[in-house]
């Protein structure tokens, strides 16, 4: 029996005018055939002056182990970047003891003598005549003219980077499988900084209704299924349509009309007015004998809804992944259940929490007016949060200090009206005085033109009294706006042989400003870091130079960190997507460095 097949490249539409080369399924095709004796015959036809790396070409058991597989011996090739490497040109016979094996996951990588290396793909091949064909694993190769970048240097056999890793994890296996999978990387991502948000907008909900165990878990459900859905909704339809998911959801109309409701929830906690429905909505309702249930189940599914379009602009693997899938193929079912399991994943945890943190509060009472009153400071102060994408840093360390001594305040005067002991009062007017004062203090610093609310007076601090020793560094990037840009800052620091680190930013991304401090800002990463050049796309506006350049390098949205050698070929394995730690961050350079 012989097997004949071929397969797409990866992104291939973005190969432009890439005319003068041959599509990776004509330039590289092969069959495999059945011997009868236990062994397979694998053979390549390889094009004229193209050819496949040795060290590239994987050939695994899928379902069992093979047994000796017999290479043929190549032709060594010194490239200028890379050293020598052995290659097969025009036709490769393979050998291979099949074992107990059932299908072979095949692996491969091949370029051109012109100068194009296409990116990594795979494939999954049973003996039976049935392939599985996989999306390659990398950016497209780049069309004429722009040589190199976003095209991927050769990676270590079966090295992938998680947005990757996710994108074929959906091409491969089944469909209960890879929901599995995104459910329990939902699970991963409560505690991101873009999801934490959220746990006081359902406590909002829950502790507004005055609602039991039961009644708290039917809430938390109905938030988190809201959440769910239209997180799923609002990928598959950013990826269709080739937009920033994140951008999309950060326009200054958009987050200030969010925040007018944080603001009006919150004020309703304080108890100056109580939320109702219009009153002709809320006799018809009353009516059908349903405004409670209806109302407040329709509460907190909005609410979900709200905490979704909050929750989505953090940039993780696991939905990279998943809208590069949606994106590649078209195929938003698979994709949009991707992603809806991503978010039950992150709201299960919020489910336990509400239903067992009600189950432990005493019977409603009028210690509930205190408590509303302490989630009403917590949504204020997550609408701050909120208002730091869009609002100067003076401006938002002056919100902080406002509501800092309104909480002060609220505490002097709870002193003065409570009936405990004189210990517990003088306590609770002694935090009142410290909490207003240092909310004074931010207040002072931001008129100073302070951004820090640990550290309100920095601003004032003269630059002379400070030593050099003791500022904080941080690594200089260079910024670009184009593809053109980039190209050409690339091609210098190759002639003159470096490294090119190429950062994604946005002013209203919450992850890039934890890289920035944590990552950027560590010693040790601005020592790695010293001899290569630093380039930073602040895609803050959207604009259409901004999609090029995101387009171009297949990137799906700040944060997204890129490692591009002399050669202008992008080590595509170890890109980062997502939060990472420094740690993780040089690691993944020296890996680079070291391919």
């Amino acid at each position: 029996m012989v097997l004949a097949t071929s397969w797409p490249a990866a992104g291939q539409s973005l190969l432009g005018g890439g005319d003068d080369f041959l599509p990776p399924q004509e330039a590289f095709q092969y069959e495999l055939e059945d011997n009868g004796d236990g062994t397979l015959t694998l053979r390549w036809e390889i094009a004229p002056e193209y050819y496949l790396y040795r060290k590239r070409m994987t050939i695994e058991g899928t379902d069992g182990n093979l047994g000796d597989i017999r290479y043929p011996g190549g032709t060594v090739i010194r490239d200028e970047f890379f050293g020598e490497s052995e290659v097969f040109y025009n036709r490769a016979e393979i050998l291979i003891h099949s074992g107990n094996a059932s299908a072979l996951s095949l692996g491969w990588q091949g370029c051109a003598d012109a100068g194009l290396c296409y990116p990594p793909q795979s494939a999954v091949v049973d003996f039976n005549g049935k392939s599985t064909e996989n999306p390659g694993t990398g950016p497209a190769p780049p069309a004429e003219g722009s040589p190199k970048i976003g095209s991927s240097a050769p990676a270590s056999d079966n090295e992938l980077a998680g947005d990757q890793s996710l994108t074929r994890q959906l091409a491969t296996s089944g469909l209960f499988w890879n929901l599995a999978v995104f459910f329990g990387l939902g699970l991963l991502l409560v505690f991101t900084p873009c999801v934490l948000p959220m746990i006081p907008i359902l406590s909002t909900v829950i502790v507004g209704q005055h609602a039991g165990q039961g009644r708290a878990f039917v809430l938390s459900s109905v938030y988190v299924v809201a959440m769910a859905v239209t997180y799923s909704m609002l990928g598959v339809a950013a990826a269709l349509a080739g937009a920033n998911l994140q951008a999309m959801l950060q326009a200054p109309v958009f987050i200030v009309s969010i925040a007018v409701v944080f603001v009006l929830l919150a004020l309703s906690m304080f108890g100056l007015y109580e939320l109702q429905l219009p009153p002709f909505l809320r006799d018809r309702l009353a009516r059908a004998n349903s405004r409670q249930e209806g109302g407040s189940l329709a509460s907190a599914g909005a609410m979900g809804v709200v905490a979704a379009l909050l929750a989505s602009p953090c940039m993780t693997a696991p939905l990279a992944g998943a809208l590069i899938y949606i994106a590649d193929t078209g195929d938003a079912t698979l994709g949009g259940l991707a992603l809806l399991s991503l978010g039950l994943g992150m709201g299960a945890p919020l489910i336990a929490l509400a239903t067992m943190g009600s189950g432990l509060l005493p019977k409603p009472g009028g210690w509930m007016n205190g408590v509303k009153a302490v989630f009403g400071f917590i949504l204020l102060g997550t609408t701050v949060y909120f208002l730091d994408r869009i609002l100067d840093d003076a401006l938002v360390l002056a919100l902080w200090g406002a509501l800092t001594i309104a909480l002060g305040l609220s505490l002097w005067h709870i002193a003065r009206a409570a009936n405990g002991t004189l210990p517990l009062r003088t306590l609770t007017a002694s935090a009142g005085v410290v909490v207003t004062f240092w909310g004074a203090l931010m207040m002072i610093g931001a008129a100073a033109g302070g951004s820090q609310p640990w550290q309100p007076l920095s601003g004032l601090v003269a630059a002379g009294n400070v030593s050099a020793a003791s500022q904080k560094q941080h690594a200089d990037f260079d910024g670009f706006k184009s593809v053109a840009d980039l190209e050409q800052a690339v091609a210098e620091a190759g002639a003159k042989g470096r490294w090119t680190l190429v950062d994604f930013y946005a002013d209203w991304c919450v992850s890039c400003k934890v890289i920035e401090e944590e990552v950027f800002g560590d010693s040790a990463v601005i020592a790695a870091l010293s001899d290569m050049q630093l380039l930073r796309a602040d895609v803050t506006a959207n604009d259409a130079l901004d999609q090029a350049v995101m387009k171009h390098l297949q990137v799906v949205g700040p944060p997204t960190i890129l490692i591009i050698g002399p050669d202008g070929r992008e080590y595509r394995a170890q890109r980062t997507t997502g939060e990472v730690s420094a740690n993780v961050f040089l690691d993944r350079l020296a890996q680079a460095r070291e391919s």
